[in-house]
């Protein structure tokens, strides 16, 4: 890596912990950089970014994954120790596949697509996550029964986050 693309990976980095950005991915033809931050992003308070200066930084370079991790979703999300006691009893988590707000029902009042005790299929729709003003179903990928719901309705998800702990059969 040459000394100019060195000084804007640092640029960068530095731009996204001020913006308090967990996590960022970025392709380009010759280069591949994903960037997450360890610690405890719930302890910084989320800042609006500045789109502009994103956009200078990574002008010639298709940006595929960039999430801010807003405090709110991290504390309402599942912590650490539920998921390793899910993982540690045998059961499958279903993990949101974008960054999006997690929704039980497919309408505001409407039942859930699935709650604790159901049995699914796999295929079977759980929950939509939307993103970007588009509702995406998210299917179980394994068949067996709903032990508990991770996300909360209304809650923003990462990628990655578990949703759904699932006892499969």
């Amino acid at each position: 890596m040459d000394a100019n693309k060195l000084n804007e990976l640092r640029e960068l980095v530095e731009f996204l912990k001020a913006n308090d950005i967990a996590e960022f991915d970025m392709e380009q033809a010759d280069l591949k950089v994903r960037i997450k931050f360890a610690g405890d992003p719930a302890l910084a308070a989320p800042r609006g970014v500045d789109l502009a200066q994103l956009s200078r930084l990574m002008a010639s370079a298709p940006v595929a994954h960039a999430a801010a991790a807003p405090a709110a979703a991290v504390a309402a999300g599942a912590p650490a120790a539920a998921t390793e006691a899910a993982a540690g009893a045998g059961l499958h988590e279903v993990k949101s596949p974008i960054v999006g707000t997690f929704y039980e029902s497919p309408a505001p009042g409407a039942p859930p697509f699935v709650q604790v005790g159901d049995q699914v299929e796999v295929g079977q729709v759980l929950c939509i996550v939307e993103a970007m003003k588009l509702m995406n179903e998210i299917e179980a990928d394994v068949a067996g029964e709903i032990v508990k719901r991770i996300a909360t309705s209304g809650q923003p998800v990462e990628y990655g986050a578990p949703l759904f702990a699932i006892k499969p059969r």
